[in-house]
């Protein structure tokens, strides 16, 4: 893996040169083994705190924790195309707008103990400028090159904090241009649920059930690019047990593989459907 600059990653990306780098400030990584149709995401995979900000932080490591998205990167790094971010939305949240990016409060509860300072802020809104610079670049070459791009959206939820039966997978379609791309939103939910999983858990699929989709990693890219359809895609956390901080690998392992199988054919029947009636 890479290290390499803002500018760097654009070039490569403008060259169509296949990488695997981490941004130059740790923030988010990019891998393209090649430049295919669809590109996997994972905004709030990370877990990386600023150490400046620590002392100042009311949430526990373990609040964080809960609230963030881990191991959704892992479930997609397999696929040709992944950008994650490396760094807790608890810093700064790539799935808000840059105005509302960094926190005041979070789920309830002050987050820290005294006002954030201006430059404290402006260092945490760069990283967020940045990674939709490279976003808007990325989607940018796939749509051009193709016609058309899918951008598979990974997230997970705490399942547990529902007093009703939930999904283990929820796609959230309300920002979509449904009327063009509610089709292939019903064929991914579809493939999740049948998506078989260790530990006796049955895998059960819902569109708009917890969540609707209401992102700005979606949002940006939909505004922007009229031919790319992005599906926030949320895993309810069964890889884990979110009340005792306890990874479950072997059901993460799992929908990695199925996913390596899904991904692919989904995207390509995508593809070839969109260019016929696009």
């Amino acid at each position: 893996m890479l290290k390499l600059s803002v500018k760097g990653m654009l070039a490569k990306i403008q060259a169509e040169q296949p990488f695997d780098a981490v941004a130059e400030d740790y923030s988010f990584i990019l891998k393209i083994d090649s430049y295919s149709h669809y590109i996997c995401a994972a905004v709030h995979d990370g877990h990386q705190f600023r150490k400046e900000l620590w002392d100042n932080c009311l949430h526990t490591e373990y609040e964080r924790w809960y609230e963030e998205d881990p191991a959704t990167k892992q479930m997609v790094r397999s696929h040709p195309i992944v950008i994650a971010g490396c760094d807790s939305r608890f810093e700064y949240d790539l799935n808000r707008d840059p105005e509302n990016a960094i926190y005041e409060d979070a789920w309830g509860k002050q987050l820290w103990k005294n006002p954030l300072k201006p430059d404290t802020k402006e260092r945490s809104l760069q990283k967020h400028y940045n990674f939709y610079s490279i976003v808007n670049a990325l989607v940018s070459k796939i749509e051009s090159k193709y016609g058309a791009a899918i951008v598979y959206d990974m997230h997970s939820y705490n399942w547990r904090r529902w007093d009703r039966e939930v999904p283990v997978v929820n796609l959230g379609t309300s920002n979509i241009d449904n009327e063009r791309f509610g089709l292939f939103a019903t064929s991914w939910s579809n493939l999740l649920s049948e998506i078989k999983l260790p530990n006796d858990i049955k895998t059960t699929a819902a569109i708009n059930d917890t969540f609707q989709g209401n992102g700005y990693f979606l949002k940006y890219i939909t505004k922007n690019f009229r031919n790319t359809l992005v599906l926030a895609t949320e895993f309810s956390k069964i890889y884990c047990h979110e009340l005792e901080y306890v990874m479950y690998p072997e059901v993460v392992y799992r929908i990695e593989q199925e996913l390596i199988l899904r991904i692919p054919e989904h995207a390509k029947s995508f593809y070839h459907r969109f260019i016929d009636v696009k």
